[in-house]
């Protein structure tokens, strides 16, 4: 769920055996190239679920009606052409989204109230066919992570949309610096949240939880996943991934048909 810019870059975090893929791949994993992958984290051991905390539910103090929001330049080429989103007057409210894939729908309610200005990128690139028609690239099916990642066009955990933004919930429930913010917790199964490659980094990457999940609270939780769409990923899931192994792309290939508001 995460991008690098030099080969793989892998993280042990708080203890846990988890090494963190932070995107960024190239042929020469010392050769400085500045191409990124945004990956999940593949976890290396099997700790209890019951040893961390979960996820909260809310922000400590909600959001006004309206919010502003930065879309700077990633300084690398969009996998597909697409303006950035609208920055200003960004509504925090939930919005239905449809995903129809070749394995199934899966239903979204996109959390406004939680990380509006991923929202707002999210509908965005919607809008623009940006995901229609993009293979989810890896699945991950070890017990402590288990999510199907998606959103990046060129289906090498590579691309993004040529913009990046912040971090919103939960990261942004902590102070700059404070070390809990590196301490894993529970990402419950039905949470939809943002790849990416270190705090600022968020661009069109997504990944869908199908089972709970322990990672730090560095990526953005913007929405959940309905009963259908969790069926659907659990079909995907139990086909395993292409070749055997944990982590790779789903044995089941899984493309994003439409990607639509309700």
């Amino acid at each position: 769920m995460t991008r690098t810019r030099s080969g793989f870059a892998r993280t042990a975090v708080a203890g846990v055996g988890m090494a963190l893929l932070l995107a960024g791949c190239s042929d020469d994993p010392d050769d400085g190239a500045a191409t990124t992958t945004t990956s999940a984290a593949a976890p290396t051991s099997a700790p209890s679920l019951s040893d961390f905390p979960a996820l909260p539910a809310q922000r400590a103090e909600p959001l006004p009606e309206t919010v502003s929001c930065a879309y700077p330049s990633d300084g690398r080429p969009a996998a597909e052409s697409v303006q950035p989103p609208s920055a200003e007057n960004v509504p925090t409210t939930d919005t239905g989204v449809t995903v129809t894939t070749t394995q199934g729908n899966i239903g979204l309610t996109l959390r406004g109230e939680l990380s509006p200005c991923t929202v707002n990128s999210f509908l965005s690139l919607a809008s623009q066919g940006y995901f229609d028609d993009t293979d989810c690239h890896r699945l991950t099916t070890d017990p402590t992570l288990s999510v199907l990642q998606c959103g990046d066009p060129t289906a090498t955990g590579t691309g993004g949309p040529g913009y990046e933004f912040a971090n919103e919930f939960p990261t942004d429930q902590y102070a700059a610096g404070d070390p809990q913010a590196q301490n894993p917790m529970v990402y419950p199964r039905g949470t939809l949240a943002m790849a990416n490659a270190g705090p600022g980094t968020n661009g069109s990457q997504f990944f869908l939880v199908y089972r709970d999940s322990i990672l730090p609270p560095q990526y953005t939780v913007f929405g959940t996943i309905d009963d259908a769409g969790l069926a659907t990923l659990d079909e995907i899931a139990a086909a395993g991934v292409d070749g055997g192994g944990p982590d790779g792309p789903p044995a089941a290939a899984t493309t994003l048909t439409t990607v639509r508001t309700d």
